[in-house]
């Protein structure tokens, strides 16, 4: 997949030129692979782009300024669209790549797709055959699904684990202070 940007290498706007440049420098900074497409001096870049941007992102006027963004035939955005996926952390969802390993973007999709199934992984490095009392277990998993890998979990499973803590407490509170009734 190639990225391409469509510029206008001539242009006399200063916000063009400035904004085609951020865009660039971006893609280069996060050494993703893109080719510049001048609309300037070459018809048949200005028709294909003016052509493949969809109506409802055009101008009233009806013709696309640049910088205009797309992956391969798919359209991508404008600056605008680019400037906001950039403040998100969201630009390879943006351009349609998949994030690299470790960046911003690839852990944001982890967790949400973490919170999605409604799973969290657990990590248990010292897995060994030995048990513990079921209600040790219990309070550890309560307190372990309040937060994991410092992810934030849902209000509904937070107000669960509470409820949770609540009855292990009582159950604890009622081994050590028997009832006088039995």
């Amino acid at each position: 997949m190639v990225i391409k940007v469509f510029l206008a290498s001539s242009s006399g706007s200063t916000a063009i030129k400035k904004k085609q440049q951020d865009v660039v420098g971006f893609l280069e900074a996060l050494k993703i692979d893109y080719a510049q497409l001048d609309i300037a001096s070459n018809e048949d870049n200005r028709a294909w782009m003016r052509e493949n941007v969809p109506g409802e992102k055009k101008p009233t006027n009806g013709i696309p300024l640049p910088p205009q963004i797309f992956n391969e035939e798919m359209y991508c955005g404008d600056y605008d669209t680019f400037f906001d996926a950039k403040e998100d952390n969201t630009v390879y969802e943006f351009l349609g790549l998949t994030p690299p390993p470790g960046s911003k973007e690839a852990q944001q999709a982890e967790n949400s797709q973490k919170l999605q199934n409604g799973s969290v992984t657990e990590e248990h490095p010292d897995d060994d055959t030995t048990r513990k009392p079921a209600e040790e277990e219990e309070q550890e998993e309560a307190e372990g699904d309040k937060v994991e890998d410092n992810h934030l979990v849902s209000e509904a499973e937070d107000e669960l684990v509470s409820e949770e803590e609540e009855e292990l407490r009582e159950l604890e509170e009622e081994e050590e202070h028997p009832s006088e009734e039995d």
